[in-house]
């Protein structure tokens, strides 16, 4: 005991000597564009929140109709008690609203993940994952036992190399639509002919593109107007939508094996009732505000010209992920710091979030935001500069 303890210790005091220790602060007041923050008051552009829902009264009278119906509590797994009737309707609104013929409910986005490419891929089978997909993705991989193969960055002609040097198997290429820390979107229509030409399937998790983007906020799929049979389509449900959970949604065999076999959804006790209530008023919302959308992109344009004159480059995004890169963790720090002593608050993202060399601030942009907010984070970057 004492000997992994003093290893823990030099472990930790590691990170802390490369800037890299993470730390949690308490958050006390609901996500909006400010948050009260270790009892100060901060502008926040930290959130995930992206149109603004989490603290909207109807998503919230919604949640609360639902604990008066259902309780607190889900009870078991969806396949032995859990499977309420809200989940259903929910399940059959996503299926809807992606335009797709059937969805599954997840508790959350990571345990989706985890649950669906074990599920749809096993031994014998290849993956063809992007290098900045998210942790999730790659941890499904691994479990799956598949052979992963990692092609570079949107690198596509890599990407059909690798394919076309694929023998055995069959073959999955796994992509975030639209990237975590650098807010790009992956080129869908390309990775889909690919998939007809190579007879592989696509996995796309849209986490951060569902509700954002395409008419009426339906996500990356809508955006590029991409329909096919081979897509496996997953998006989470605590960002844009506000609230919390995941879901898939592809071809009714798909998801008709996930519920049998994925261990995620099968194992676990599902989701409270009440969170689908609030899930089924998020979705009106984000079906029926499209300003909450144009807004946004108003508050991206007005972003990219307060940071035009910067040392640090924004990376080109139309998504609501907005990366300042900056490069040197410390220097990262620094700036996050100088930020949060004029009351902003920015995170820095450092490795091994993102590649090494690349730490950067992630600015989350958010339809609750004004312009003016959008304003005084420019101004502040620009006198810290």
């Amino acid at each position: 005991m004492p000997e992994l303890l003093d290893h823990l210790r030099q472990q930790l005091a590691a990170l802390d000597e490369h800037s890299l220790r993470r730390r949690r602060r308490i958050v006390e007041s609901p996500q909006g564009p400010e948050l009260t923050l270790d009892g100060r008051r901060y502008l926040s552009f930290c959130s995930n929140d992206y149109l603004g829902l989490a603290n909207h009264p109807r998503v919230c009278e919604a949640l609360q109709a639902g604990v008066a119906r259902y309780g607190a509590g889900a009870g078991a797994s969806a396949l032995i008690s859990g499977h309420s009737r809200a989940a259903e309707q929910l399940e059959q609104r996503l299926a809807q609203f992606t335009g797709l013929p059937r969805a599954l409910y997840f508790a959350t986005g990571y345990m989706a993940n985890l649950g669906i490419i074990p599920a749809l891929a096993g031994p014998g089978d290849v993956v063809f994952s992007d290098r900045l997909n998210h942790a999730c993705l790659i941890d499904g991989t691994r479990l799956s036992g598949a052979k992963l193969r990692i092609y570079p960055h949107t690198d596509l002609d890599r990407l059909e190399k690798l394919l076309r040097q694929s023998r055995s198997g069959r073959r999955w290429i796994i992509t975030d639509a639209v990237f975590s820390m650098d807010g790009d979107l992956a080129p869908l229509p390309r990775l889909a002919r690919l998939c007809e030409q190579y007879d592989a399937w696509l996995l796309v998790d849209d986490a951060h593109g569902f509700g954002v983007l395409g008419p009426q906020g339906r996500g990356s799929l809508a955006h590029f107007g991409l329909q096919s049979r081979r897509i496996v389509y997953m998006a989470t449900l605590g960002k844009a939508a506000g609230v919390a959970g995941a879901f898939v949604a592809g071809e009714p065999l798909f998801i008709e094996w996930l519920l049998q076999r994925a261990r995620t959804y099968v194992f676990t006790t599902a989701a409270p009732p009440a969170l689908a209530g609030a899930l089924l008023a998020a979705l009106d919302l984000i079906e029926q505000e499209d300003w909450r959308r144009q807004h946004l992109q108003r508050l991206i344009a007005r972003l990219h010209a307060a940071c035009a004159s910067l040392p640090w480059r924004l990376l080109p995004s139309q998504s609501a992920v907005q990366a300042l890169l900056v490069g040197d963790n410390q220097r990262a720090l620094d700036l996050m710091t100088g930020l949060q002593q004029r009351g902003i608050w920015v995170p820095a993202i450092r490795p091994p979030t993102v590649p090494r060399g690349t730490a950067r601030l992630r600015v989350s942009l958010s339809a609750a935001h004004g312009l003016e907010q959008v304003d005084q984070l420019g101004d502040a970057l620009r006198e810290l500069a």
